[in-house]
């Protein structure tokens, strides 16, 4: 067994850049198109990758979570990855990690249904909610979080807690 630490930095050939450029590519060509629009979604892991600002430079929006809920946020004002949504023709995800991959799918889709399945039947974990009703973005439909009380009770009735006195 080596002893040797193994520095990536140290092992590149000459001219081989580590720090890869494929976002700011994708952005540029995509934007060569008649009728084409691009936003840019970023996570914090993703941005070790390329640098926002050269994005930004062709007047392509980059999102980041810091941008998702402003501090003066209020229920009923816009919600970005709700306006996003209503904006976009098409969500291009690149790369697609595997932890991405798991966070693709709206409530009903059947990705969603697999992992609760999973987390119910193989995990067993008692699964709550969501509810459909109005939306914090204004939208009806599922996605709500159960009634605070609802999921309480579920507690209760599991334990069979009775009232302190």
């Amino acid at each position: 067994m080596s002893t040797t630490t193994f520095i990536a930095e140290a092992e590149r050939r000459p001219g081989h850049t580590h720090r890869p450029v494929k976002a700011p590519l994708i952005v540029e060509e995509l934007l060569r198109y008649e009728r084409v629009k691009v936003q840019v979604v970023a996570t914090k892991p993703s941005l070790a990758f390329y640098d926002p600002e050269v994005i930004r430079a062709k007047d392509v929006p980059v999102w980041t979570d810091q941008d998702e809920w402003p501090a003066a946020y209020k229920i009923g004002d816009p919600i970005l990855h709700i306006e996003l949504r209503r904006w976009a023709d098409i969500v291009l995800v690149a790369p697609c990690s595997a932890n991405t991959l798991s966070k693709i799918g709206a409530w009903d889709h059947p990705l969603t249904a697999e992992h609760l399945r999973i987390v119910r039947d193989v995990v067993k974990y008692n699964v709550v909610g969501p509810i459909g009703k109005l939306l914090a973005c204004g939208d009806l439909g599922m996605g709500a979080m159960t009634e605070w009380r609802d999921i309480v009770q579920v507690v209760v009735d599991k334990f069979n807690l009775a009232l302190a006195v």
